[in-house]
């Protein structure tokens, strides 16, 4: 499976933005999904996780603004982010997790920029 991420741009703090990540084969078996961000010069950390039969995961630093879905219908992640601010400004990475553990497969990243 390959991962792609699209949706990412330049908004103003307040304003929302919606991240898609297509999968070229199904992620039906894929037990965990989730996005990450990374800051030039950072480690990647994870934003939100969305697996079978667990309630999604969410970073303090955004619970209550993003919400993470899956589509395996369509083979699609999103990643709905609302109420964004300068700090949220990242390359967000979509990823799988086969072992629901450890992300094994990365998307190129898309990049959001949050300006005050």
């Amino acid at each position: 499976v390959q991962l792609v991420e699209s949706g990412g741009g330049l908004v103003q703090a307040g304003e929302s933005l919606t991240l898609s990540c297509a999968a070229s084969g199904s992620i039906f078996s894929i037990p965990a999904m989730g996005w990450y961000r990374q800051v030039l010069g950072w480690e990647r950390e994870l934003v939100a996780a969305i697996a079978k039969g667990s309630s999604p995961y969410y970073d303090d630093s955004v619970k209550g603004r993003f919400t993470i879905s899956r589509d395996n219908a369509k083979n699609m992640l999103y990643l709905q982010m609302n109420s964004l601010k300068p700090e949220d400004t990242a390359m967000y990475y979509c990823a799988a997790l086969s072992d629901k553990v450890r992300p094994d497969i990365w998307g190129q990243g898309t990049q959001v920029t949050v300006s005050s």
